[in-house]
């Protein structure tokens, strides 16, 4: 079997052509995907060249962890899946590509355990499974934040997963005036917040100013670390003087999927509002350097349906 697939060659070298895919196994579902999005975090340090050494990373490369679509095939162990509609967090099926994650192709076979269910009804919005799941990671795993630092996709669902979770709504800074637009919470220029006692900063704005964070803590806050970085520094007297901890928020789990879908069944978090462009798929040479270099594209989407 083969698949059409994204596939950087090279940084910012992007080609969308066919791959040998590997064998089902009896625990395996092939999924067709509808839609996909691009990661503006992992997926620009791909694109750049810029990802630091880390374990599968090399070219060439299928990139991708956000996709949805329907399982139309599957392994002896799985064929009542056969049908349901599915949210990927990336596939490593490729036999001659890297994978990292590998879910940005028309299809993918991926162990039945990863095809997480989602509603059909979510449409485009369902590749933000993992950014919400991604969210309720870095909320869930230690003290509610009471400050987030930037309002993109991300910031946007750890307030949302924050105020869904019966937290007080945390403030939002935002350096963009098109970005603060907000319901459960408030969001303002960083210049606009007097507090310097916050327990809790949650940096989501890939950027990570560490010193100018660190200045805004009580003694003994901690600052958690929601992006992917390449390198951080910061001065160390300040953090020495207020006894501040950094928490990274590793990648999310099954666990956070399954909490973050049950959140959405229930009416408590919503996805909407936060895809900003969606193109076609064979459209993606011109589509991944929009997502990274358009300050007016919020989230791309990929339509894989004509192909």
């Amino acid at each position: 079997m083969r698949s059409l697939a994204i596939i950087l060659e090279a940084p910012e070298k992007l080609s969308l052509r066919p791959l040998d895919l590997q064998r089902m196994t009896d625990g395996d579902v092939t999924v067709e995907i509808a839609w996909s999005s691009v990661s503006t975090g992992t997926e620009r340090l791909f694109w750049s060249g810029r990802m630091p050494r880390f374990p599968g990373f090399g070219y060439p490369l299928v990139p991708g962890y956000e996709s949805v679509g329907r399982i139309v095939d599957a392994g002896a162990d799985a064929r009542g899946r056969i049908g349901e509609w599915v949210f990927v967090p990336g596939a490593n099926c490729y036999a001659n590509a890297r994978a990292l994650f590998g879910g940005s192709a028309r299809r993918v076979v991926v162990p039945s355990a990863r095809a997480a269910p989602v509603p059909e009804a979510l449409a485009s919005d369902g590749t933000l499974l993992a950014l919400a799941a991604t969210a309720h990671h870095a909320v869930a795993s230690g003290a509610s934040p009471e400050l987030v630092v930037g309002h993109g996709v991300l910031g946007a669902l750890i307030a949302r997963v924050a105020v869904a979770l019966a937290a007080d709504p945390p403030m939002v800074w935002e350096i963009r005036p098109d970005r603060r637009h907000a319901f459960d919470y408030d969001v303002i220029a960083p210049e606009d917040d007097p507090r310097t006692d916050y327990g809790v900063i949650c940096d989501a704005s890939g950027g990570a100013a560490l010193d100018t964070l660190i200045a805004r803590l009580r003694r003994g806050g901690e600052i958690v670390l929601a992006g992917f970085y390449d390198r951080l520094d910061f001065a160390f007297a300040p953090a020495f003087m207020r006894e501040a901890r950094l928490r990274v928020a590793a990648e999310f789990t099954p666990a956070d999927i399954e909490a973050v879908s049950q959140l959405i069944g229930a009416g408590l978090l919503s996805l909407g509002g936060l895809v900003s462009h969606i193109r076609p798929a064979e459209t993606a040479a011109d589509a991944y350097p929009q997502a990274f270099n358009d300050p007016g594209c919020r989230k791309m989407v990929l339509d894989w349906s004509a192909l």
